[in-house]
Formats: C-alpha cells, structure tokens, sequence
C-alpha cells in the first residue's frame, strides 16, 4: 500500500479536488447557518461569499489553485479575523462543525489527521478574546 502524503500529487488532489473541497465548505456553512447563536458571529446576510472565500483558502493552502491569493492577496488570517471577537466558544463551535463537515469526507486517516492538525492550529491561532 502507497502512502498517499508521498505521493507527487498534492494534498488537494488527494483529498478529493475542488469537489471536496467544496462539499467541506457547503456542509460547514450549512451548519453554521443552523446555529442562530453560532450564525450571529458572521456579519454579512449572506453566508455564501464567506463559504467561497473559505472554499478559495483552503484549496490553496492544501495544494490547489491559487485563486484566493490572485483575487484576496496573502490570506492575513490574524490580521482578517481581528475585527471579531474570538473567543474558546467560537473556536470550540468553529472545530465542531469543522469536524462534523470534514466527516463527510471520509478521507483516509493520514490526510484526514493533516487537515485536521492544520484547522486545529489555526482555530487556536484566531482566538483574540478570553473566555
């Protein structure tokens, strides 16, 4: 059996391309949609342009096209995220519908724990408020 993080094809190929890159940022934004409490943390009416920029991201972060960095610059994620209160509530709600939404991939277990170690990363790189 290969192992699929030596393989020459990236990351984003690997764990399914744009189709499930798209899915994770559907059933994610779903979710969020579901949780009036969760839901009030997003400003914008619309939660679609989030759930493409999140799409864009993290397709370029894991190997895919670099549209995000062509149409948004370098991501920033600190700098993006400062404007709202952070705290381990959100992260923690944040990395239970992320969880929940890269389940639905059904990826094998070594890139699901690589994409899991990064979110977890960046969920406690973005907390900017105690509590």
């Amino acid at each position: 059996m290969t192992n699929p993080a030596s393989s020459a094809s990236s990351l984003y190929d690997q764990m399914g391309g744009h189709e499930a890159f798209h899915q994770l940022t559907t059933e994610f934004y779903d979710r969020v949609a579901a949780d009036p409490d969760f839901r009030a943390l997003y400003p914008e009416d619309d939660l679609e342009p989030a759930r493409e920029r999140l799409e864009m991201f993290l397709e370029q972060y894991f190997g895919g096209p670099s549209t995000y960095g062509h149409r948004r610059g370098h991501p920033r994620l600190r700098m993006r995220h400062a404007p709202f209160a952070i705290d381990s509530w959100a992260r923690e709600t944040w990395l239970k519908y992320m969880r929940e939404s890269m389940d639905t991939l059904h990826l094998p277990p070594l890139l699901d724990g690589m994409m899991w170690d990064y979110f977890e990363r960046a969920a406690r790189a973005m907390t900017n408020t105690p509590g």
